[in-house]
């Protein structure tokens, strides 16, 4: 797991407190009223807000908070099934605040024997945190294996 100079500076500053499932709603919706530069809007529905703070009261669903003096100002959840976890999305109202998010989240399954986390696209900032693209079939495997095994949460 890489972590860039940079973003290790940011992370040794304790300018960012990480924490998890303190604020689910807040995260979703910051996602889908935030979009990325370029972009328009995003593909999360109020439908599907609702739908995922159902699966974060049963358990399943997760957030990952950055949060300065007191403020949100980053963000990613998911859903977490036996040892898989997978990334829906995230924001940042903050330089680095999602970055500091998605490591604190990587530390977070790495220390729970997490065996795969599927941040769904391969892009700069999940390609510096040590992302990397693997083939269809190796994947399956991994995800059928993951899945079988006890919540890790």
């Amino acid at each position: 797991r890489h972590v860039s100079l940079s973003l290790a500076r940011t992370l040794r500053s304790g300018v960012y407190r990480v924490g998890f499932d303190g604020d689910f709603e807040a995260v979703i919706r910051a996602c889908a009223t935030e979009p990325r530069r370029g972009v328009r809007s995003t593909w999360i529905s109020e439908g599907l807000v609702a739908a995922y703070l159902d699966l974060a009261r049963a358990g399943h669903a997760h957030s990952v908070e950055c949060w300065q003096d007191g403020r949100l100002v980053g963000g990613v959840y998911g859903v977490a099934i036996g040892a898989f976890f997978a990334g829906e999305s995230m924001f940042h109202r903050a330089d680095d605040a999602s970055k500091v998010a998605l490591h604190g989240l990587d530390r977070h399954l790495a220390a729970r024997g997490f065996r795969l986390f599927d941040c769904q696209m391969v892009t700069p900032v999940t390609r510096a945190l040590g992302a990397v693209e693997i083939p269809r079939d190796d994947y399956l495997a991994r995800l059928e294996h993951a899945v079988g095994l006890p919540d890790r949460w």
